[in-house]
C-alpha cells in the first residue's frame, strides 16, 4: 500500500508540473486568479492522497488556493454515468485547465471539450483507448501520464512467474466499464497463455465491491494478484 501511495503522489506531482504551460508564463501575476477543474471518478474521501499531491505540486509551482488559483472539485462517487454532467459543469465554469485521472474520466473530459487543456494524472493505455494519437505526439488537448501499456501488462506476469515459479492461478481485478481494463485484459490473457498461467477475473465497478472481490479471490484459492 505504501508503494501504491507513493506512485500516486509521484504521478500527480509529475502531471501537475505539466500545468505550467497550459496556465501560461504569466502565472505569477498577482492580478490573475486561475481556475482549475478537478474531475474525480471516485470520491474526495477515497482519494485524499491524490488531492493533497495536487495541492502540494501547485504550491511548488507558486499557485496557492485563495490567492492566485481556485480549484473546482467534482466527484462522481464511483458512478461513471455522472461524469458527463460533472465535466460539463467544469467546462461551463470556464476552467483554465482540467485535471483528471483514470480512462473513463479522461475520455469523458475529452468528449466534453476540445479547447480546455486536459492533464491526465495517470490512465490506462492512452494510445489504445484513443485518448492520444501517440506517446511522442499526443495531439489534441490531452497530455499527462499513462501508466499501463501492453508491454507492461505482460512484463508484470513475467516478473511474477520469475519470483514465484509455481504460480499457476492468478487473479485479475478489473472494471468492465473501464475501456482501459478491457483493452489490457486482452494483452494479459495473451501473456498468461505463453506463461502457462490461468487467469481468474474479478469484476469491480465501485469501491464498495472491492472487499467482496478479495473475499471471492480467497475462496477461489488463487496464487497471486499482480
Amino acid at each position: 500500500m505504501a508503494v501504491a501511495a507513493t506512485v500516486t503522489r509521484l504521478s500527480l506531482v509529475v502531471a501537475v508540473s505539466m500545468l505550467a504551460a497550459p496556465l501560461g508564463v504569466e502565472a505569477q501575476s498577482a492580478t490573475k486568479v486561475y481556475r482549475l477543474g478537478f474531475l474525480g471518478a471516485a470520491s474526495a474521501s477515497a482519494d485524499p492522497t491524490r488531492v493533497e499531491a495536487l495541492r502540494a505540486g501547485l504550491r511548488d509551482l507558486g499557485y496557492v488556493e485563495g490567492k492566485n488559483i481556485v480549484i473546482e472539485y467534482r466527484w462522481a462517487e464511483g458512478n461513471y454515468d455522472r461524469l458527463p454532467v460533472l465535466a460539463a459543469e467544469l467546462v461551463h465554469l470556464k476552467v483554465d485547465v482540467l485535471v483528471t485521472a483514470g480512462t473513463p474520466a479522461i475520455s469523458t473530459a475529452k468528449q466534453t471539450t476540445t479547447t480546455v487543456p486536459i492533464v491526465m494524472a495517470g490512465s490506462g493505455d492512452a494510445v489504445a483507448t484513443g485518448l492520444v494519437a501517440s506517446l511522442a505526439r499526443p495531439g489534441g488537448n490531452v497530455t499527462g501520464l499513462t501508466d499501463a501499456v501492453p508491454e507492461l501488462m505482460a512484463k508484470w506476469l513475467e516478473l511474477l512467474k520469475e519470483a514465484v515459479p509455481r504460480t499457476k492461478r492468478v487473479a485479475v481485478l478489473l472494471n468492465p466499464d473501464n475501456p482501459a481494463d478491457v483493452q489490457s485484459r486482452k494483452t494479459t490473457e495473451t501473456a498468461a497463455r505463453s506463461l502457462n498461467i490461468e487467469l481468474h477475473r474479478f469484476e469491480v465497478r465501485r469501491l464498495s465491491e472491492v472487499e467482496d472481490a478479495f473475499a471471492a479471490m480467497a475462496k477461489s484459492r488463487v496464487d497471486a494478484l499482480p
